[in-house]
């Protein structure tokens, strides 16, 4: 049985949870040789009506998260780790996870912040994080304190 990870997955959102997440996540992929694949999902379904007046709305959310994750993989490459991958989807950011990107890496661990930055989504729907944890194919850390 292999008790090492190969393929790590780590939920970017901008949150504070989430940058925890990233943090120990940088700890987890160094102990194993690792690659980090930082994923963000621009979550589309709040913005469709938007999207009838601005058509480009997609485009610069997408645009967007690209620059969150490239500033994460910096951040990442800094700290020694030399596999970094950004994967920026758009969708559900609970299904596009647990079924789309690990899925497409191949990961054997998903890290992801307890909570992200969306509460209104959390109290009528369930966070993302639960939903993970319940629906994922490989391992799951749920990060709720920040690495001291």
């Amino acid at each position: 049985m292999d008790l090492s990870y190969h393929e790590i997955i780590v939920a970017i959102d901008g949150s504070k949870p989430s940058d925890w997440a990233f943090k120990k996540a940088i700890e987890v992929a160094k102990r194993n040789d690792a690659t980090l694949n930082l994923v963000h999902v621009v979550d589309t379904s709040y913005y469709r009506g938007i999207e009838m007046y601005d058509m480009n709305f997609t485009k610069k959310a997408l645009g967007q998260a690209q620059e969150l994750l490239d500033r994460y993989a910096q951040q990442a490459k800094e700290q020694g780790l030399d596999k970094v991958e950004t994967i920026v989807e758009e969708g559900s950011p609970k299904t596009v996870i647990t079924k789309h990107a690990a899925k497409k890496v191949n990961a054997d661990l998903i890290i992801c912040g307890a909570t992200g930055i969306n509460a209104v989504e959390r109290m009528f729907l369930g966070s993302v994080s639960e939903h993970i944890t319940r629906h994922a194919k490989c391992d799951v850390l749920v990060v709720r304190t920040e690495k001291e």
